[in-house]
């Protein structure tokens, strides 16, 4: 039986579309040009006779003269895939209609079915979203065209004027337009150099367009064959998991459990959105489920799931699997902490691809849902691999000039018709250009890699087999692959290669030596990627401070088993500590030596709170520490905050940070006035008679003391509230699937697997068919109609076991990291059933910065 290959079906659900992709323009939006640039997936749409590849947000009128495909003739027709509700994408969709006069089909892929549309909150149409928005689209269309035609009969001739779309303008307009969000002919004088003739506009607007729109699901980005993770900028990704209310941490995280599950209204968009992606998704895969899920949000998924299988699906062959969800809320600890993973060191040290300014963005920062935000944006999955000291290094300036030649080429052709003025302008833009090539940010953003899971290593796909190690067992394993590809293409080295350990100079001397010419760049861009991937988690700059994260872990961590007085004084020390790094104030160079900020600081309280409530639940009254402990690292906070308000712009700070600044800039000045008088002690008689002025100095100061306290006074309420939130992240442990989680490991004196994430418990008691406390089962409709009716009369079935399945996927809700695919790895080679076929996905993939940004950043619940 074929193995279950997550990146095998991407590629497939690609090729079904072909028809549609043959000679067209693609246009991807950001989640899905995330998602195919995993998948490896733009040499297939080119294979399959696709013009040209474009980014829907960043549409440009040279897309209809980027032709790969030179058998075929000016496009005829676009295809747009979006991971987006077709209300967040229209505007764009629009936007590539009006610039392509000639069209005569509009296919449409999203990865949000009609029930998914229907449900969400935020989203206009209705069961029948397709068939709505094709006609609501074509008029729109329609009426745009209407509207540029009457323009141009006013003034006699077609003016070509450049407009770009208001971020206000969106869905509103579908029907009724005040305004023209996208001029019909923003491209006329590059649409008629192009094309042969001018084609009539009036028999265009007469001419009906030809839209479909239809179901693509598979939208993910595979890391692996077997592990993914959702698109950043999808809407999937973005809605959010939890409503405003007591027992919610973060609108990007399901809320503490409490042992019921939400319904109809209550239901948060982002758990119908990710149960209608893993319908599908099993759907594609030919697998018939059966769902178990632990907490909350899993078990409303999971109900979700099985409402939506039907007796029809009940009679298919399918291949039978078991899905586990679980709630990221159940460990919160191990995505907070720096963990032994190359690949989380990876994702942390490299820059990461700055968000599209999407509809979806404008929309959260002008409406919100009753009770929480309309989108949540998650930091993109795009890294950029700096590839600059690898592939430049004596020849940039060359380079450069050759590609600055190019462009200007480009353009001199591209605009041949043009009046010499408009080719002075090209020359000085040219020029400029070669200005800002010479910058070294330019260089690194022009020569940037990216992560690809098809790359692979005689068969062997590189992340697949780094996602599965440690750090230095990672960096050893790169460096064979250097080895082997060097042997391979009789590459000799001048320098010493030590046995071993992978040091950054080795590294750094092979991928040089690899990349030495473009064929072999080309040929082996895989390896050298990852390699330059590895260098960049590797130094010490970024190495030397998660390596101060992961000792300051583990210092809590022995104190959590000692008392509750330690853990507190600790907590305490690092954030005094960073207090005083904070006050010298060189982040980059606080970040080579290891030193810590006041946000680290307070990333790691939120550690030390989790393991307090794990160890000491009854400490304290509220809280998992006694008042006088807790006093003492509020004020610690609190001194931080006032003598470096810069560093802590946070949302339990919002409204009072200038406040803040303000004062820590008048203190500042104060003092440097107060040193240059004592520096400057001059008696003169004349000063004498100024002696009765100090009254209305005195007065001064007396206002300023008490705007000090009024402002100290509240920056300690915001503290409070602040520690309020940590008491509720040191109750997770008091739930009910918590309490019969630490029953069930305290049957077990010697545990293999404490320090371990507790996806590797979850999995490792599956595995070996040990009991999972709160682990329910959810019964399908012939599962049920057993249960109730047969049943009585001895026809009843057994509750399936999720280890009697030979295909496992792994849904945490939430997000998933590095460590986490690593140890579930580990638990599955350590069971009897090595031979189970292990599937893990997430929300997102999560590092140590992202948590921050949930649990003290703008989501935050405090």
């Amino acid at each position: 039986m074929a193995t279950v290959d997550v990146i095998k079906c991407c590629m497939d659900s690609i090729r079904q579309i072909s028809d549609e992709i043959r000679d067209a323009i693609i246009y991807l939006d950001a989640g899905c040009t995330e998602s195919f640039e995993y998948v490896g997936a733009f040499s297939l749409f080119l294979e399959l006779g696709a013009h040209a590849i474009c980014s829907l947000e960043k549409m440009s009128p040279l897309d209809k003269v980027v032709d790969w495909n030179l058998t075929s003739g000016p496009a005829k027709k676009i295809v747009v895939i979006t991971s987006r509700l077709l209300s967040d994408a229209h505007r764009y969709i629009l936007h590539c209609l009006s610039a392509f006069q000639t069209l005569c089909s509009c296919a449409i892929f999203t990865c949000i079915s009609e029930t998914g549309h229907s449900a969400y909150p935020e989203s206009p149409l209705g069961p029948d979203a397709y068939r709505e928005y094709e006609s609501l689209l074509v008029q729109d269309y329609e009426e745009l065209a209407r509207k540029f035609l009457i323009n141009s009969s006013h003034n006699g001739e077609s003016i070509v004027k450049e407009s770009t779309p208001a971020e206000d303008e969106g869905w509103s307009q579908l029907t009724t337009s005040e305004k023209e969000p996208f001029n019909f002919s923003s491209v006329a004088s590059a649409q008629n150099s192009y094309e042969d003739g001018v084609i009539d506009r009036t028999e265009d607007v007469r001419k009906k367009l030809k839209v479909s729109v239809h179901h693509f699901p598979l939208v993910l980005c595979p890391f692996s064959p077997r592990f993914f993770v959702l698109p950043s900028e999808g809407s999937v990704a973005e809605a959010y998991l939890s409503t405003e209310h007591d027992n919610s941490i973060s609108f990007g995280l399901p809320p503490i459990s409490t042992g019921t599950t939400a319904d109809g209204e209550d239901v948060p968009p982002g758990a119908t959105l990710t149960a209608e992606f893993l319908y599908h998704l099993a759907a594609k895969m030919d697998l018939k489920l059966e769902i178990f899920s632990l907490c909350d949000v899993s078990k409303t998924v999971g109900k979700l799931l099985t409402d939506m299988s039907s007796l029809y699906d009940v009679g298919r062959r399918k291949r039978s699997a078991g899905l586990l969800l679980i709630d990221r809320t159940l460990d919160l600890l191990t995505p907070c902490c720096h963990g032994d993973s190359l690949v989380d060191q990876m994702f942390s040290s490299l820059p990461h691809r700055e968000r599209m300014a999407s509809l979806s963005q404008s929309k959260s920062s002008q409406s919100q849902v009753k009770l929480g935000p309309a989108y949540l944006q998650r930091s993109p999955l795009t890294v950029q691999i700096p590839l600059n000291n690898f592939l430049r290094g004596d020849t940039s300036s060359s380079y450069n000039f050759q590609l600055v030649e190019s462009i200007e080429a480009f353009l001199r052709g591209w605009n041949s018709r043009d009046s010499t003025s408009q080719m002075v302008e090209l020359v000085n833009f040219s020029t400029e250009l070669s200005g800002e090539m010479s910058s070294q940010d330019f260089q690194s953003d022009l020569l940037c890699g990216s992560f690809v899971s098809t790359e692979n290593f005689h068969g062997t796909p590189y992340l697949e087999a780094i996602l599965e190690r440690r750090t230095k067992d990672g960096a050893v394993l790169i460096k064979k692959w250097l080895q082997e590809s060097l042997r391979r293409e009789n590459i000799s080295l001048n320098a010493k290669i030590r046995p071993g350990y992978a040091s950054k100079s080795d590294l750094q001397t092979m991928v040089k030596a690899l990349a030495k010419s473009q064929s072999l760049l080309v040929k082996n861009k895989g390896i050298i990627q990852l390699a330059a991937a590895a260098l960049s988690a590797l130094d010490e700059s970024h190495s030397a401070q998660w390596d101060a994260f992961s000792s300051a872990e583990k210092i809590l961590n022995v104190n959590a088993g000692d008392t509750s007085q330690s853990l507190a004084a600790q907590i305490s020390d690092l954030i005094n500590k960073s207090a005083l790094v904070s006050s010298q104030g060189n982040n980059k160079m606080d970040a080579q030596r290891g030193l810590l900020t006041l946000q680290d600081a307070l990333l790691l309280t939120v550690v030390g709170y989790i393991l307090a409530g794990e160890n000491f639940p009854s400490s304290g009254t509220v809280g998992p520490f006694s008042w006088q402990e807790e006093h003492f690292m509020k004020e610690a906070i609190v001194d931080a905050i006032v003598e470096n308000p810069t560093v802590a712009k946070l949302k339990f700070l919002k409204g009072l940070t200038q406040d803040l600044e303000a004062n820590f800039n008048r203190k500042s000045e104060e003092k440097n006035e107060d040193l240059s008088n004592t520096e400057s002690i001059d008696f003169d008689d004349d000063d004498w008679g100024s002696w009765g002025d100090e009254d209305s100095g005195k007065d001064k100061r007396k206002e300023q003391v008490y705007d000090d306290m009024q402002l100290k006074l509240e920056l300690r309420d915001r503290v409070a509230n602040l520690f309020k939130f940590f008491h509720k992240l040191s109750s997770l442990k008091k739930n009910v699937s918590f309490r019969e989680w630490s029953q069930a490991l305290s049957k077990f004196n010697d545990d293999p697997y404490s320090n371990k994430g507790l996806l590797y418990k979850v999995l490792s008691r599956v595995l070996d068919k040990h009991e999972v406390p709160g682990l329910e089962y959810h019964s399908s409709t012939v599962g049920r109609l057993f249960k109730s009716g047969f049943g009585r009369f001895g026809l009843g079935q057994a509750k399936p076991s999720l280890a009697d399945h030979d295909v496992i996927l792994v849904f945490v809700v939430g997000g998933i990291n590095g460590v986490e695919v690593r140890e579930a790895q580990e638990a599955l080679s350590e069971s009897s059933r090595p031979e189970v076929e292990l599937i893990l996905g997430g929300t997102t993939f999560l590092t140590p910065k992202d948590m921050f940004e949930l649990l003290l950043g703008d989501y935050c619940c405090v």
